[in-house]
């Protein structure tokens, strides 16, 4: 069932997690200083699916209500339903919870719907040990992160032993448990979950099966430690700082000195050739819409906040405007190119219904660069006005509101509204959290570098691309022949 906000907090509060946080190890991350803003955050994403249930929630049929997140789509429909409560959801926080709980919501939703990737060679147990985690999961409402990626140690080394003892790999097992050793990172999200998943992302050399693990575990789990990097969060008003006082969804580094997982929380033990597939068969495809459904949040957002940022000093230049246009294109192309992912869903095989992922895949290596484009264009709109944005506590100083009022005014707006539009926009760019966030937005779904040699081997897959040239070179003006503008479309996507 749907958890309220309140219950969530204390589910995650003093329950023995071992996180540490600048050299100290937090007590309870509801109530430090530096996380309890962004854990109250999260509460108000549980409370939301209450207060927009028509949007947020679905009724299942064995559990009762749950998270729009939870759907796995056997249908277009099914795809539309769960758009509108991300979509909800996204717009609360302006897309800048790039981990909110319905990430890997999702995720879980799309193995479960292909478990029989995970049942791959003989593995029905894991597979059916994927299907269990994700009822589960739904049941009882878990907020989770994820640990995908192998810690960089020594890139002189090759693949294999980079891996080593470095990566979280296989060191034995119990008759209940297997045992688990090495690192991974990033955990977004880390000390405001209930559980983390491990799963593929980054590829595993045959010759190293012992790192070919898939499993989920609580956050107190015996063994498991969370370094969190340094807190972009602050202690401050939301006038101040409305999106580091509330937003700092954390990243934190994962130990696992060896850690007991119960084999029915293992979904993959030691087979590189099922870690290898799980990514490759829909992942993109499903986890993509909640993505661009974020992304498109975020971007409407900064194209509204730069809008009034030039609004409220009354900047009428033309050149202004070219600016805030090319914004809203990058909103507007990710738009439909979400349309028409949604538009183009078909069937990936065991009754599962994914996006067209050919949109998606030209939007996941080109967004980072759109992003990186919108801090500079916030900062050529609002260049020096970005840092004469007065506090609430100067603005609360008899001494000094007069000075204030009279110089730092804007065109049409007092001085606090002027202040409030100003400190929002340097947040959003020039904060330290905005740093991260660009950091974020750069590599979150892997490298430009990696993604676009990505897009351009599946092309080659779903095409003769030679039959393109020929209607032109060969054939002239005669009719096409059409049979290469045809997707093909199999289970394996």
């Amino acid at each position: 069932m749907a958890r309220t906000g309140k219950e969530y907090l204390e589910g995650i509060g003093d329950d023995g997690r071992v996180v540490w946080l600048g050299g100290e190890r937090v007590d309870d991350v509801t109530t430090h200083p530096a996380l309890r803003g962004t854990a109250e955050t999260i509460a108000e994403l549980f409370d939301l699916q209450h207060e927009r249930a028509e949007e947020c929630l679905v009724d299942d049929p064995e559990l009762g209500l749950v998270n729009v997140s939870h759907i796995i789509p056997r249908s277009r429909d099914d795809l539309r339903r769960r758009r509108v409560g991300l979509e909800l959801a996204a717009r609360t926080h302006a897309g800048l919870l790039g981990r909110s709980p319905d990430y890997i919501n999702v995720t879980l939703a799309g193995f479960a719907g292909r478990a029989d990737i995970f049942a791959m060679n003989g593995n029905e147990r894991g597979a059916a040990n994927m299907v269990a985690y994700q009822r589960y999961v739904a049941e009882y409402d878990l907020a989770t992160t994820h640990a995908i990626i192998h810690p960089t140690v020594d890139r002189r080394l090759s693949v294999t032993d980079q891996h080593g003892e470095f990566a979280v790999h296989k060191v034995g097992e119990t008759a209940d448990a297997i045992v688990v050793r090495g690192a991974r990172v990033l955990a977004t999200l880390a000390p405001f979950a209930d559980e983390l998943v491990v799963y593929p992302g980054q590829p595993v050399p045959k010759d190293c099966p012992q790192h070919a693990l898939a499993f989920a575990v609580p956050m107190n789990t015996p063994g498991l430690v969370f370094l969190c990097r340094d807190s972009y969060g602050v202690d401050a008003p939301p006038f101040d700082r409305p999106f580091s006082s509330r937003f700092d969804e954390q990243d934190a580094i994962v130990f696992f000195d060896d850690v007991e997982v119960p084999k029915d929380r293992v979904f993959v033990d030691g087979d590189p050739e099922i870690y290898a597939k799980v990514m490759s068969t829909g992942w993109t495809a499903n986890i993509m819409q909640h993505t661009t459904i974020r992304a498109l949040a975020k971007l409407e957002f900064a194209y509204a906040l730069a809008t009034q940022m030039v609004e409220v000093v009354g900047d009428r230049n033309p050149g202004a405007a070219m600016l805030l246009g090319e914004i809203w294109t990058y909103a507007e192309l990710t738009r439909s190119a979400l349309e028409a992912a949604e538009a183009g869903a078909y069937e990936w095989g065991n009754g599962v219904w994914f996006p067209d992922e050919r949109p998606f895949r030209a939007l996941r290596p080109t967004l980072p660069g759109w992003f990186a484009r919108v801090r500079e264009l916030f900062e050529a709109l609002g260049s020096h006005n970005l840092l004469t944005t007065p506090t609430e506590g100067e603005l609360d100083t008899p001494a000094l509101r007069p000075l204030i009022d009279r110089y730092l005014r804007g065109a049409d707006v007092d001085a606090r509204e002027r202040a409030r539009i100003y400190r929002a926009a340097w947040d959003f760019v020039g904060s330290a959290l905005a740093s991260r966030n660009f950091l974020y937005e750069r590599y979150y779904l892997a490298s430009p570098v990696r993604t676009y040699p990505l897009a351009h081997i599946a092309a080659q897959k779903e095409r003769d691309w030679s039959e393109v040239v020929a209607d032109v070179l060969e054939r002239g003006l005669a009719a096409p022949d059409t049979k290469w503008m045809t997707r093909k479309e199999t289970s394996d996507g």
